[in-house]
């Protein structure tokens, strides 16, 4: 797949983790639609972003080559769920981190198929789904004064072409680099992790991500 020629559709990507992901991509020449439930909403959202459309969830799903699920972890299943014929023969990224917030911060939740990443597999048997875009802070990547982000994309998936193509769209991002991090079944800890930078960004007031070192990519 020529990354560069892709359609990328961000399933519930009126939040502000789809918002900045539609921006930057879109900066990058890329075609990007952002989907919601509501297509109202969708095409409201979209006109305060550059170069990015607006369209209901399906209608994204079915226009794209490849699909972002940036849903809240609440919405998840029930999402994507009747999204699987329309994402049938497409990779699926998923970025959603299952987490739970209290007094003490937040926290990684249980998940029984392992990882949010695991249950879209099972409910998108027809798509090659993959991992990523969890650590990326969506207040650095909706900043219009900073032209690259500081950080890594750690990429998950059983099938390596897809894994390649999903850290080249990474790559497309100033200052991201996309690093193959192991299999579909290793998310969970993936996913897991962002409860650490999460309260790593609010001991430091930062915006936290990751490098990895000693990886030419």
């Amino acid at each position: 797949m020529d990354i560069r020629t892709a359609r990328i559709g961000i399933i519930g990507g009126t939040g502000e983790q789809g918002r900045g992901l539609a921006v930057r991509f879109a900066q990058a020449g890329l075609d990007v639609t952002i989907g919601s439930r509501d297509e109202a909403r969708a095409r409201e959202v979209a006109a305060t972003l550059v170069g990015v459309s607006g369209a209901d969830n399906h209608t994204c799903a079915e226009g794209c080559d490849i699909a972002i699920i940036a849903v809240p972890w609440a919405a998840h299943a029930d999402t994507i769920a009747p999204l699987a014929a329309a994402l049938a023969g497409k990779v699926v990224v998923d970025c959603v981190n299952p987490l739970g917030f209290d007094k003490g911060g937040a926290f990684a939740l249980s998940v029984p198929e392992g990882s949010a990443a695991q249950q879209a597999a099972g409910l998108l048997p027809d798509s090659v789904v993959t991992a990523a875009f969890h650590h990326v802070s969506a207040v650095l990547l909706l900043d219009d004064d900073l032209e690259s982000v500081d950080t890594d994309v750690l990429v998950l998936g059983d099938d390596r072409a897809a894994t390649d193509a999903v850290s080249a769209l990474a790559s497309m991002i100033p200052g991201v680099r996309g690093i193959y991090g192991g299999r579909l079944r290793n998310a969970g800890q993936v996913e897991a992790f962002t409860a650490n930078l999460i309260s790593m960004n609010r001991r430091y007031k930062a915006h936290a991500g990751i490098r990895v070192t000693d990886v030419d990519g």
